[in-house]
Order: C-alpha cells, then structure tokens, then sequence
C-alpha cells in the first residue's frame, strides 16, 4: 500500500474551508447588533439585523446600550471598526454554505486579501532583482565570515528584534518579507532553514501574543473594554521576556543539536532541495564590493522605511508595496541592468511567491465563510454564557482556551478585539476581576493557538521555504505546551497577587 503524504498547505485549507461550511450547517446562526461612529456627521451607527439606526454620539447613548467605553474612545478614533453590543444577540434563519459558497470563498479571500497578495508579490519581484545583483551571495559569504563561532547570535538577536517588533506595531504579515532574505543566511550558517522560520516566525508570534504598546491588539482591546492600555502592561512585560527567553532557549537548543549533527535535522531528507532552493554554495568567495555594499544598504534601508511608515506615519500595506517597489527599481538602476532582463528578473521573483500569495487568500476564504455562515457571533455568545461564578483561576485560564479556540475561527487579532471586548470585559465585573486579565486572555488565547493554526500565517511562512506543515508540527508542539503551561500558570497567580 502506498504511503499517504501529509496535504500540501491550500489542500489543508480547503479541508478547514470545507468543514467550516459544514459547520454553517450544524451551528444555529446569529448575530450581536453592532456600532459604530461616523466622524463625518458625529453620531453613532447602530447595525440591527436588516435594519439601521442613527443615534446621537454620547455618553447616555452609550449607557443606554450597556457600553462601558468612554465617548473619547469613540470620537478620537481608537476604536475605529463597529463592535458588538452586549446583551443584544439574536439568533437568526440559518445561512449554510453550500457547495458553490465553498468554491467562492477563496476567491473572494484573495480578493478581500489583495494588499497582503501584491505586497507579498512585489517583495518576490525585489527579492528575484537581488538575486541577479549577487549582492545575496557576497553578503552572506561575509555574515558567515563575521558570526564564524558565534552564529549563535544571530539566533538570539533576529528572534528578539522581530519580537521587539511584534510587541510594539503587531509585526505579522509583514514578516513575509523576511523569509527569502534571512533563510539564507542561516543556511549559511550550517543551521537548517526550521531554525530560520522559527527565529522570524516564533519571534513575531512571541511579539504579538505578549504585545506591549501595539495598536492593533492591545490598544484596540483595552480601548473596546473600557479601560486605558497602561493597565495591565506591566504582566505584560514580564510575560514577553518570559515567553520570548522560553522560545529563544528553545530555538538554540535544537540549533546546537543540527548544527552538530545536521542529521538530526526534521527536515535533513529536503536538505539539499531547500538549499539549491535558496542557492546557497558551501564555498562563496563573490567579492562584497563597493557596489553591492550600496545594493545591499538600499535594500536594507527599505525595510528601514517600512517600519518608520508602519510605526510613525500610519502606513499599510500600499505604502509598503510601494516602498519595496521603488527599491527594486533603484537597484536596478545601481546593477545597471538592463530593462528587459531587470522584468523577466521581477515577474519571475513575483512567480516563486504565488503559491505563498494564493495560500494567504485562501486562509481568508475560511474567514469569510464563517462570516456568511453567520456562525462567529453565536459561539461568542455561548462562550460568554457559562464563565458567570467561577473561581478567579479558572475564570481566567478558561477566558485562555476560549480565545484559543475563538483566534482559530476569527484570526484578526483587532476584529476579535471590536467584536469580542464589549461582550467579554464585563464578564470580569461578576468575578471580581480588572477587565485588563480579558486583554490578556485574548492576547494570550490568541498568540498560543496562532503558533499552529493553519488559518494563521504558518502554512505562508513554511511555503516559502517548501517545507510540510506536518513537519512543523513535529518540532513546535513541546514549545507549545510549555508556553501555555507557562501562560496558565502566570495567568492564575496574577490574579491573586
């Protein structure tokens, strides 16, 4: 009997897509009412099943309908996506998603995720213009040279930097750009490229799950609960350099263990492929010259202005585009290469990138059946209906599992957050607990399951790199358990200290 091989990435998203439309027909469907501020004619939306209604923007509004956020929250534009209003859920006629709603979904999420797809395009194209300058080979000939004996930083110092990022502007999807140009570089290092996924990957997810100041799950939650961002920071803070000092240890750990024995490698059978992949050369003696330094420094500095713009000036993902785009054409001009071969260098940079782009769109697709199955909002309400009572430890970490569970359904950490604070937060009032251990149980919740949901960006970042999502889930799950053993244990001495 043959062997059977563990799916290809948009093969196991269509299994998820097709047993979440099965779902559409097995969860009763319904919906909270939503509101939302229009700063434009200064009044509130309220959104009731087919119906709309405008009502002043103030505080009595607000009262009326049992939301516990300020006005200003409102009218400064922190909270700037309709949220649900508690106690106002209804159950609705079913909307299951048939046959022809499953084949539509992926086209409607590559549609719905364009700006990530053309971003992600669009770094192929520079990452293929880069390739052509040589300017990869010399540099990372020269990283060699320079960590000889001490590749160990390197480890230690991209999973920080990239958690850095993650903790203060939610660095995610973003961090598709730096897989083509960092794997190599640890290949270079005689790691193999888990090492380099878990560093970019596990960093950002580290980030984001223990986010410190970032807009778009910190801010946005504790602005959605009713409580200013500072409260709470400091349990963060002491959570992220726990969770990340975790991770980084176990990162190194397996490193030490490749980098002696590079047959003890999850991935040592696609040692080669992966390497030809990424053309690493086990002699590379290109010469970093003058010219590629200044291909090499444009390059770097682009990423430079992308987290300026992510971080200062309220960029997304067009600026971004664009920032990348305007760099390839400026190496291009610096190689002196020539227009034809500097299109036919970015189309097929572009190409090497589509599948990654495709599965990014298709992971969206499962998003939006559960939006039009009309299934999110009532396993909202029934998650928020059975916690009334419990002692303060278990109220706590049983908020952890739900928004685990909750993330695999809904991944935007701000649309979970506008969707589910002004239902979750009170429920810290009936156990005698400060709504920011909600915060911290969404963040928590939702950067655990993150580390293996394959609606998350994991099935993208392995993609690049060719490797199976069932690999990945041989080398991650102890981390796991450890993190969450860890996030359980902090989680229930917090709230009695």
């Amino acid at each position: 009997m043959k062997k059977l091989k563990f799916p290809s990435a948009q093969t196991l998203l269509f299994i998820i897509a097709g047993l979440v439309a099965l779902l559409t027909w097995v969860v009763p469907a319904g919906k909270y009412d939503s509101l939302s501020y229009n700063a434009s004619s200064q009044t509130f939306t309220k959104t009731s099943l087919d119906n709309t209604f405008e009502l002043p923007a103030t505080t009595e509004t607000l009262n009326n309908l049992g939301i516990k956020i300020p006005l200003e929250k409102f009218t400064s534009g922190a909270i700037y996506k309709p949220i649900g209003i508690p106690h106002s859920y209804k159950a609705l006629p079913a909307n299951s998603q048939g046959f022809f709603d499953l084949v539509k979904a992926p086209i409607k999420g590559i549609i719905e995720a364009a700006d990530i797809i053309f971003l992600i395009l669009i770094i192929g194209g520079l990452i293929g213009i880069m390739n052509l300058t040589g300017a990869f080979d010399a540099g990372i000939a020269w990283t060699a040279k320079i960590l000889k004996g001490k590749e160990y930083l390197l480890i230690i110092l991209v999973t920080t930097i990239i958690a850095l990022g993650g903790t203060t502007f939610g660095l995610a999807e973003e961090t598709m750009a730096f897989y083509p140009i960092l794997i190599p570089v640890f290949l270079a290092a005689k790691y193999d490229a888990i090492v380099g996924v878990s560093c970019i990957f596990l960093g950002s997810a580290i980030g984001t799950m223990c986010s410190t100041v970032n807009p778009f799950s910190t801010i946005i939650a504790s602005d959605a609960a009713g409580i200013n961002w500072t409260t709470g920071l400091q349990n963060r803070l002491i959570m992220l350099v726990l969770c990340l000092s975790i991770t980084i240890i176990y990162i190194l750990r397996y490193a030490k263990r490749v980098k002696n024995n590079p047959s003890k490698s999850i991935i040592y059978n696609q040692k080669e492929d992966i390497e030809a992949r990424f053309k690493i050369k086990t002699n590379s003696y290109t010469k970093f010259s003058g010219r590629l330094k200044a291909i090499t420094f444009v390059f770097s500095a682009s990423f430079v202005v992308m987290i300026i713009g992510v971080s200062f000036l309220d960029w997304w993902f067009i600026e971004m585009t664009t920032t990348f785009l305007i760099s390839a054409i400026i190496i291009g001009v610096l190689a002196k290469i020539k227009e034809k071969i500097f299109i036919e260098s970015f189309v097929k940079g572009a190409a090497d990138l589509l599948s990654v782009a495709f599965i990014v769109g298709i992971a969206r697709g499962v998003t939006i059946l559960m939006q039009d199955g009309l299934i999110s909002d009532t396993l909202l309400f029934h998650a928020s209906t059975i916690t009334e009572g419990m002692p303060k430890a278990l109220f706590t970490n049983f908020m952890l599992f739900i928004y685990a569970g909750l993330s695999f359904f809904m991944p935007s950490s701000s649309g979970m957050a506008v969707l589910t604070m002004p239902v979750m937060a009170p429920l810290a009032d009936t156990v005698n607990l400060g709504r920011e251990v909600i915060v911290n149980t969404y963040q928590y919740g939702m950067g655990l399951l993150y580390l293996i949901s394959p609606t998350g960006l994991i099935l993208a970042a392995l993609a690049i790199v060719n490797i199976g999502f069932n690999k990945w889930l041989k080398f991650v799950p102890p981390l796991l358990i450890i993190l969450t053993l860890t996030t359980m244990a902090f989680l229930s001495l917090s709230v009695y200290l």
